[in-house]
């Protein structure tokens, strides 16, 4: 896709929306091994069970049905409709393991296809990979181990996809997220070995950008990155649970209250709006970022969180005051927002098709990025 095809392929408000893509969909080895074979994200999607009246689980696929991402069909699918609905390209999940890569197919044959025709940039999931789906360092089953030498490892290894014509980039630098900052050693070494091996190999410069979600308020030029993106929904705005596992756990145990609540974390979506839309504006750059909803129960039995009352009118609200906020912040190509997310059906948080809504949240969508 040419710069100008990629200009094309904007709403009309000029906004880009980028939705995190979750690659889990095909079975990988680590997994048969870990989870046992053949899992994939759907083994959790479709074992969730609702725990109260009105809570929507489980969560399952219309349009698209239980895809493999090994189909190229698959894939096709998913980006005719992102297209359709004015999203503007995926930004994939990309797991690297010093050297070690894992759910890495979907994406390499997309590299290696040219299909589909969809921008798309890279998020690095730099957590160690744990039992918990937490990142913590408990029961770790990969873990990261940071150093130069992999710094210019990695970096190397991204150059294909830096030089697709499909790359996102902004003012022609190549958009690079990375998930936790915080956790490596040294941010600015690694970005300044990342910047000199980019230009090195003749792709230029890259623009980089840390997901704004474990550790907020921190100017991205501090540690030698462009921008921040917020990740929605984002913890530290989430305001007062409707039901807190820990603060209203007696209540179950005298039988006030279904058993079922005891392991989860209850908020209200619209609470959760309200309050992501009143934060101020930071002095750095930071990209806006919304979510449809939020419910993890598919993938944690214990410690779940989750959102009553989401809505595809309350979502269409949030984006289109979001669209408004990125218009009157940003200019040309950095008028970027981010959904969380297209795919993420284990945390009961997708643009995808449901049973339940159907193109509901796809049609909010479009709607908040056309009319402004």
């Amino acid at each position: 896709m040419s710069p100008n095809q990629e200009s094309q392929n904007k709403a009309k408000s000029g906004a880009r929306a980028i939705a995190f893509y979750l690659p889990q969909y095909h079975p990988i080895p680590e997994n048969n091994e870990w989870w046992g074979k053949g899992f994939t994200e759907w083994t959790n999607v479709v074992k969730a069970k609702p725990l109260f009246k009105g809570h929507h689980q489980p969560h399952l696929p219309a349009d698209l049905g239980f895809y493999d991402l090994r189909l190229e069909e698959a894939r096709e699918a998913q980006a005719n409709l992102a297209k359709e609905y004015h999203v503007h390209g995926f930004c994939y999940y990309h797991y690297w393991f010093n050297g070690r890569r894992i759910l890495e197919r979907p994406f390499d044959d997309v590299l290696k296809s040219g299909k589909p025709d969809l921008p798309f940039c890279l998020c690095w999931a730099n957590e160690n990979w744990t039992r918990a789906w937490d990142g913590l360092n408990k029961n770790i089953l990969l873990g990261q181990h940071y150093s130069t030498e992999d710094d210019l490892a990695h970096i190397q290894h991204l150059i294909p996809a830096f030089r697709d014509e499909r790359y996102i980039r902004v003012n022609g630098k190549a958009l690079f997220l990375v998930y936790r900052t915080e956790l490596l050693p040294d941010p600015k070494r690694t970005a300044q070995i990342w910047r000199e091996a980019a230009e090195k190999a003749g792709v230029g410069e890259l623009y980089l950008v840390r997901v704004e979600r474990f550790q907020g308020d921190l100017d991205p030029a501090s540690i030698g990155f462009d921008a921040a993106v917020e990740f929605a929904p984002d913890g530290a705005v989430m305001g007062q649970p409707l039901w807190h596992r820990k603060r209203h756990a007696p209540l179950t145990s005298l039988g006030l209250l279904p058993k079922a609540y005891i392991h989860s974390s209850i908020y209200d979506y619209q609470t959760i709006v309200q309050r992501m839309l009143k934060k101020p504006e930071p002095d750095y750059k930071l990209f806006l970022g919304v979510a449809p909803s939020w419910d993890n129960t598919a993938r944690k039995a214990k410690n779940a969180s989750l959102m009553k009352n989401s809505s595809p009118a309350g979502y269409e609200k949030w984006l289109k005051e979001t669209v408004k906020k990125t218009l009157s912040r940003f200019k040309g190509d950095e008028q970027l927002l981010f959904i969380n997310a297209w795919n993420e059906w284990g945390e009961g948080c997708h643009l995808e098709p449901d049973q339940k809504y159907g193109r509901q949240y796809l049609e909010a969508t479009k709607r908040a990025l056309s009319e402004i």
